[in-house]
């Protein structure tokens, strides 16, 4: 099969893999409210837990991530080479933002992103939820968690793994422009969290939300 051919057919298969949105399927299997309905309205792993609690958002964001892993891990198995990859991987987390199945609307994506980035520059993105797990772990805010570790990206793929540097720019790029009114929620104090954030004295926090996808 003709190189190119190939690379279409890839990428077309993992944005239609990134387009089935697991939130609202585990909603429903769990007879819970639509996660579209609730919190941000996203429909992702963090409203799949203000609806049901952790089991059915774990699920949602082991499926959400392997989403993005699966296409990725295919794409290397036949030797595709990295750039293709990158294109692949952002063709899932394109799906999972602006879904065919959904009518378009879709999620921010992160939960996608974690999976691609595992199976392309696994180092960069066990960094990257590092980050967000302490952004999450003293402020408690998913997007703000989110954004941080998509910033820091692409200077911790420079460091560690460059040839993954156009994946995590571009993937940087996407989850801060669908974070956009997150961030204008964050900067008049309006964002949804989990409770305040840590202080000296505090009792210990509830475990952190899943990622915002």
């Amino acid at each position: 099969m003709n190189d190119a051919l190939l690379l279409v057919l890839l990428g077309m298969a993992a944005y239609l893999a990134g387009s089935v949105l697991f939130a609202p399927i585990v909603c429903r299997l769990w007879r819970l409210p639509d996660p579209r309905a609730l919190g941000s309205g996203n429909p992702g792993a963090t409203n799949v837990y203000r609806a049901g609690g952790w089991l059915p958002a774990l699920i949602t964001l082991i499926l959400d991530a392997g989403k993005g892993w699966l296409p990725v891990w295919i794409s290397a198995q036949l030797n595709q080479p990295i750039l293709a990859q990158v294109m692949i991987a952002l063709c899932a987390v394109t799906g999972h933002m602006v879904p065919l199945f959904f009518r378009f609307q879709g999620g921010k994506g992160v939960a996608t992103a974690l999976g691609a980035g595992l199976a392309l520059a696994p180092a960069t993105t066990l960094f990257m939820a590092l980050i967000w797990l302490s952004i999450m772990g003293y402020w408690r805010i998913s997007a703000l968690a989110s954004v941080t570790a998509a910033v820091f990206a692409p200077l911790i793929s420079a460091l560690l793994e460059p040839e993954a540097l156009p994946l995590f720019a571009l993937m940087a790029l996407l989850i801060v422009v669908r974070h956009r009114s997150n961030l204008i929620r964050l900067a008049q104090g309006r964002e949804l969290g989990f409770g305040p954030p840590r202080s000296t004295g505090d009792k210990p926090p509830k475990p952190p939300e899943p990622p915002a996808d």
